[in-house]
């Protein structure tokens, strides 16, 4: 589904060249569970940002399915993230004027779906984590933990095949962060493909396959 080869991306800090990723060849395949670990400065950021098609390499080619989107254009990426990517972000990023259900229809928006079917994908979307009674709150009214259980409900919301989750757990307290993981869990068994970026080891562990990151490269087969 997935397959990065010898991706680069350079960024100019003013005569300095510094490579944020460094030849990185990376395969995932449909329906897989893969974390992807590292420290902060690590790279890793960068790498969820092209994996999620928010940019684009330097040098080296992303194929997405069979196709090469590494050279595409803004609009063109913007509609592959609508249509296959769901994200889920660390600060959850709910907008706090918007109860749990607008919160969840807001990707439907985009894509002009009906008033009502986006309120009965989004009530089905919220029930599906356990919050079929927490629709109307807003996130002020909710636990962190309930803040994200919405926030992966909204990348549930266009059925897309890929989640690609940025340290959903690193807001959390233990409890929340164990009842997060093992929706994640619950959605690979449905068949999603699930990538989760994280600094924690314990949360890195709990996927299929772990690959650490370091200074822009990628390790396999870390433990």
């Amino acid at each position: 589904m997935i397959e990065l080869k010898n991706i680069d991306k350079i960024y100019k800090l003013g005569e300095n060249v510094v490579y944020a990723l460094n030849n990185v060849s990376l395969h995932i395949k449909e329906h897989e569970f893969v974390s992807i670990i590292g420290p902060s400065g690590s790279g890793k950021s960068t790498l969820m940002n092209i994996l999620g098609c928010l940019d684009v390499p330097t040098n080296g080619s992303y194929l997405l399915d069979g196709k090469d989107i590494s050279k595409k254009s803004d609009d063109e990426l913007a509609e592959i993230r609508n249509n296959t990517i769901g994200f889920v972000f660390q600060g959850f990023n709910l907008l706090p004027k918007l109860n749990a259900i607008e919160n969840v229809e807001l990707p439907l928006i985009y894509q002009s779906v009906s008033a009502k079917e986006r309120h009965e994908r989004a009530k089905k979307a919220l029930e599906s984590v356990g919050l079929g009674g927490r629709i109307d709150h807003k996130p002020t009214e909710l636990s962190g933990g309930q803040q994200q259980r919405v926030a992966i409900a909204r990348a549930l919301i266009t059925n897309p095949p890929i989640i690609l989750a940025d340290e959903p757990t690193g807001n959390l307290d233990s409890k929340s962060g164990k009842e997060v993981m093992e929706i994640f869990k619950e959605l690979h068994h449905r068949g999603n493909t699930i990538i989760l970026i994280t600094h924690d080891s314990e949360v890195a562990k709990q996927a299929e396959r772990m690959i650490r990151i370091q200074d822009g490269q990628l390790f396999e087969n870390v433990g």
